[in-house]
């Protein structure tokens, strides 16, 4: 019997033990390792942090919904990966956990670090989880009773940029049907090298279609912007030119920011010697196997994966829910096929589906691959996508609390649309 351990409990994690536990069944065991003990659903923070949703809504019990599915849990967080024992050594006295296989699902440390002064225990706000996003919300209820300049973006290292999109829009939603928008300057502020690259190199037209839409929004933008320390009540930022070379500072007054930090690998993976990438990334082959240690495989935000191009100020590569799906695919199939004697064959496509709220409309992108060059790249505006962001956030929580990974409607609506999990 194998035992496979997934370290990690969110949209990758969490479809990974279904797909993992139905593809092995019961002759083997799938034990899940979080530090929470609730999922949380991570698209919805941006409405969180302007009171739209609450932590009811979006979070669910772990243990309870995996249980239903024979699959172990262990609320706790691993302090070491002991690769030559195959043990994971958990924190707080709570013992020691042996694997076959493990999938790191991680998702990645917050490095507020990086920036002196931002963070939730700074002077800036995330929506990156939940807790933070409650934080926010505290932060939002209280400019809303004293108006003041916003700031919103990423700083450098950054590898998602499109939440921050969203709440920038989402804010502007909020404050209209308030009717105290005017009130309000808002300012966006990335280390992107235009607005729409999304670390993406862009998608279709998304340069041009973000662009009007923050124009026609009222928010100015800062693109290239080297965020390098926070102050209350003021972001310090260099922004530059297409070289590398400071083209102006600025000094932003805000009475809220909400900064996308730096994303690095959690310390208990990053400290493995010669798993991770120099800012703690797992390194995977093209079955998402780490090359070093052949029964260790991952998936997620916490994987390596080069920046599409070189930028001014550093961007990271965006996985976005679909293409960390297709990766647990590729997993789940390759560590059935080792189990069974045989080597992985199965690559993810990395096929990139993305619904960006705006609050009262949104924006829509398909890229096939998500790296270029790409086969299709297109984007798309309309109510229909803030619709279609509601109606997905329903499902797929309900998925994961029913244990289904892919319904067949899903995987049939999909194909005609072209999107593989597998290559």
């Amino acid at each position: 019997m194998a035992h496979v351990v997934i370290l990690g409990a969110g949209t990758g994690g969490m479809p990974c033990a279904y797909e993992m536990k139905a593809e092995l069944g019961k002759n083997h065991e799938v034990t899940v390792i979080n530090e929470n003990e609730y999922f949380q659903f991570v698209p919805s923070n941006p409405w969180v942090a302007v009171g739209w949703r609450d932590r009811e809504t979006i979070t669910f019990p772990i243990e309870k919904y995996l249980g239903k599915k024979k699959i172990n849990f262990i609320a706790a967080r691993v302090d070491r990966i002991d690769t030559a024992s195959n043990k994971l050594e958990l924190a707080d006295g709570k013992g020691t956990v042996d694997y076959d296989y493990l999938v790191i699902a991680t998702g990645p440390r917050l490095a507020f670090e990086e920036v002196e002064g931002s963070g939730p225990d700074g002077h800036t706000q995330s929506i990156c989880n939940i807790d933070h996003a409650e934080k926010a919300w505290e932060r939002y209820q209280q400019i809303l009773e004293k108006p003041g300049p916003i700031v919103i973006g990423a700083m450098p290292f950054a590898s998602c940029f499109g939440p921050a999109y969203e709440f920038a829009f989402i804010v502007d939603a909020d404050l209209r049907k308030r009717k105290i928008r005017n009130k309000y300057p808002i300012k966006f502020v990335t280390s992107e090298p235009y607005i729409g690259h999304l670390g993406l190199g862009g998608v279709g037209d998304s340069k041009s279609m973000l662009e009007s839409e923050l124009r026609n929004h009222h928010i100015d933008w800062i693109t290239n912007a080297r965020t390098t320390r926070v102050e209350e009540g003021k972001l310090f930022v260099e922004e530059l030119d297409e070289a590398g070379e400071v083209k102006k500072g600025h000094e932003i007054d805000f009475d809220m920011a909400m900064m996308l930090p730096a994303f690095k690998g959690v310390h208990a993976v990053a400290e493995v010697p010669d798993l991770c990438n120099p800012r703690g990334f797992v390194m995977v082959d093209e079955f998402h196997r780490n090359p070093t240690y052949k029964n260790i495989y991952s998936a997620g935000v916490c994987i390596a994966i080069p920046p599409v191009e070189a930028t001014p100020v550093p961007t990271g590569t965006p996985k976005t829910g679909y293409m960390i799906e297709s990766m647990v695919t590729s997993i789940v199939h390759n560590i059935a096929s080792e189990i069974n004697g045989n080597q992985p064959d199965q690559g993810a496509t990395w096929n990139a589906i993305c619904l960006a709220d705006m609050g009262d409309t949104g924006a829509a992108f398909v890229a096939i691959p998500q790296i270029p060059p790409r086969n299709v790249a297109w984007m798309k505006k309309g109510k229909w996508v803030h619709l279609a962001k509601i109606a997905f956030e329903k499902y797929f929580i309900r998925k994961m609390k029913k244990g289904t990974s892919e319904p067949l409607y899903e995987k049939y609506i999909l194909k005609l649309l072209g999107i593989e999990k597998l290559n």
